[in-house]
């Protein structure tokens, strides 16, 4: 089985979206696909609980069925605010180990592809001494990186992809997306910068180059990706494009 770590550049950097993609272009070819929302920040209350609207769109795009929601997001923290803040308020330790044994739970379910999808960048902190990073790392998962295509992104995407590779973790692709209406300046370049960088420091390709979406739309976005088994292959570290 195959296991994707899908973290971002900073919050709001396409990370649901992205996943919610991958999670549909490997569907349509046949691939029985799990999404594990380990922790997530904002919610609403309703008649089954609390939810939160990125888990839930998660839950939407993976292909098994026979799954809780519960099980898709382990921790559903009602503010909006950093996790571990959160989780302290509602009286809740968060911990690498915990969240570990959420993954191996919703591993038992029969499946070929797991993707975990952080909460706002790399190194959001769990507790005092943990963060989700340590988390990816527990996983041994491949790490595919969403660059929020803005001012600032290639320091950000820099930072980021050195920890990844400090811990040992293999960085199998990146998604330059387009966040806010507002281009940056020389947007082409900067995607074509860290297509050259990531490329050669990293061996990650360029999965998808995503123009902003007026209206979220997973399937539509799956488009932008290469066809499913080619896509599995790179998520394996197998192949490159």
């Amino acid at each position: 089985m195959t296991c994707i770590f899908v973290t971002g550049t900073d919050t709001d950097a396409g990370k649901t979206l992205v996943s919610s993609a991958l999670l549909e272009r490997l569907g349509e070819g046949g691939f029985r696909t799990l999404a594990l929302k380990p922790v997530a920040a904002g919610a609403v209350k309703t008649e089954l609980g609390m939810r939160n609207n990125d888990a839930l769109q998660l839950e939407l795009a993976m292909s098994c069925r026979g799954v809780s929601y519960e099980q898709v997001n382990p921790v559903c923290l009602a503010a909006p605010v950093a996790p571990h803040l959160a989780a302290v308020d509602e009286g809740i330790s968060l911990t690498v180990t915990g969240l570990h044994k959420a993954y191996q739970q919703l591993s038992e379910h029969d499946h070929d592809f797991m993707l975990v999808e952080g909460a706002g960048g790399w190194l959001v902190p769990l507790n005092d001494r943990e963060t989700l990073a340590d988390l990816a790392l527990e996983l041994q998962a491949h790490v595919v990186l969403v660059v929020n295509m803005k001012l600032g992104c290639l320091n950000h995407a820099l930072l980021t992809a050195a920890d990844i590779e400090r811990r040992g973790l293999n960085l199998v692709g990146w998604v330059a997306n387009q966040a806010q209406a507002e281009t940056m300046a020389l947007a082409e370049e900067n995607q074509v910068w860290l297509e050259h960088y990531f490329s050669a420091h990293h061996k990650a390709p360029l999965l998808a180059s995503i123009p902003f979406q007026q209206q979220a739309d997973a399937k539509r976005v799956a488009d932008y990706f290469a066809e499913s088994h080619a896509l599995m292959s790179v998520l394996q570290g197998n192949a490159d494009f």
